[in-house]
């Protein structure tokens, strides 16, 4: 069923990033959508259990990276691999937003958000925040967009 989802409503594949005082932080997502206008809000659906998710709670800030469609190895890095046993940023080139969220410099654009509100939804928490800061970078750049087979195995 999970597969047949993703084919129904395809979705643009993006990495989370996060600052605290004491870690950064990243993890791939596909379940990223902006959810008002005014103001402008981005939201984000992460598992309790993921590292970042702890992370954009104690940070209050966190950042959507969009993917150009020739980064899928950036972003199964991202997904494959925990933070609580690797740094995931290591070896990945990064600058900050302006609230000081990592910004990947494969990042086509980036959403830096100030976090308002969570939200329970089955098993996984929505992270809706307020954007502080915006920018594309590569106007000419295609999303990566999320197949289920480049992440979970299969014909691709």
């Amino acid at each position: 069923m999970q597969k047949l989802i993703t084919q129904a409503v395809p979705t643009g594949v993006h990495v989370v990033t996060v600052r605290t005082k004491e870690k950064v932080n990243g993890m791939t997502a596909a379940w990223v959508t902006q959810v008002s206008f005014k103001p402008p809000m981005i939201a984000v659906a992460i598992a309790p259990p993921r590292l970042t998710h702890g992370l954009i709670k104690e940070a209050g800030y966190f950042c959507i990276n969009a993917l150009p469609e020739d980064q899928i190895d950036l972003a199964k890095h991202f997904g494959y691999k925990s933070g609580r046993k690797k740094d995931k940023m290591k070896g990945v080139k990064f600058t900050n937003a302006m609230k000081g969220s990592p910004v990947l410099d494969a990042a086509y654009a980036y959403v830096e958000c100030e976090l308002q509100d969570v939200f329970t939804a089955g098993d996984h928490d929505i992270f809706v925040g307020s954007v502080v800061d915006v920018a594309v970078m590569k106007e000419d750049a295609a999303p990566l967009i999320f197949h289920w087979d480049d992440f979970f195995g299969g014909s691709k």
